[in-house]
């Protein structure tokens, strides 16, 4: 789980009320994950992880006592809830199968496995989610939150309109680089994602933060534009290694580039 896709390991064959799911785990957006596996196709594979993924929204506090146990209490408080996610892996699927998922608009991935050789195995990821982001219930007024605990539809909807603009070319931008590349809005900040995270976007008065999964030792680090945040806590913890700032259209085509190689290399 952690080699392939990025998601830290909790527990197989997790037991629930009328079940056990096969394995559970939080990815690198600190959202929950569950794992369903099946060899051959035609199971009901997809049902079983919706009905999983419905148990654990309604028990959130058993999965947050799992994370404390298994990784501790400060990554625990971080768990993101606006997109819990059901991976679905199995031999193959039906046509049926990929456009009954994309009609739920659900965070559900669809990911064929091969075997090939002795040792090798192939994971395909056949279909790309249209996500919608769970929505937060909150006791704070708007007009009293902080930036730290705005959500980032909030943090864009306070830029100037120039910074508004700025996102949507960027965001354009990396939607086109590929159709394997999909868009996960989160509480703060975007992800977009292959398999794993590779580029994520937060908007902030001053420019928009891009980060990217790149070693910094592979890319020119421009000062005042771009810095090695490697070994620090930010926002995509454990991901990203380069940080852009875009400050305007310049800064914008100077970090196609970046953005680019971000993406071609993982």
């Amino acid at each position: 789980m952690e080699t392939f896709f990025g998601i830290n390991f909790l527990d197989s064959e997790y037991r629930i009320t009328n079940g056990r799911i096969d394995s559970i785990g939080i990815d690198e957006n600190d959202c929950p994950v569950i794992f369903e596996y099946k060899r051959s196709v035609g199971e009901n594979i997809i049902n079983q992880g919706l009905f999983y993924l419905d148990w654990l929204l309604d028990h959130k506090a058993d999965f947050k006592l799992l994370v404390i146990d298994k990784l501790g209490e400060e990554r625990a408080n971080q768990i993101d809830w606006s997109n819990p996610c059901v991976i679905c892996i199995a031999s193959d699927f039906t046509k049926f199968d990929v456009h009954a998922v994309n009609q739920m608009q659900k965070n559900i991935k669809l990911v064929r496995y091969k075997l090939s050789g002795e040792g090798l195995i192939l994971l395909e990821q056949i279909n790309a989610p249209v996500v919608k982001a769970i929505e937060y219930a909150t006791t704070i007024s708007s007009n009293k939150k902080s930036g730290k605990n705005k959500t980032f539809d909030e943090q864009t909807q306070a830029t100037i309109v120039d910074m508004q603009n700025l996102y949507n070319s960027i965001r354009d931008y990396i939607l086109s680089l590929g159709d394997d590349i999909t868009e996960h809005k989160l509480k703060e900040y975007i992800a977009y994602r292959k398999i794993k995270n590779v580029i994520a976007l937060k908007t902030r008065s001053k420019g928009i933060i891009v980060h990217l999964r790149l070693n910094p030792n592979s890319v020119q680090m421009i000062e005042g534009f771009c810095r090695d945040i490697s070994g620090t806590h930010h926002f995509t913890v454990g991901v990203s290694k380069v940080e852009l700032t875009i400050k305007d259209s310049k800064d914008f085509e100077l970090s196609k580039d970046y953005i680019l190689k971000s993406y071609q290399s993982n």
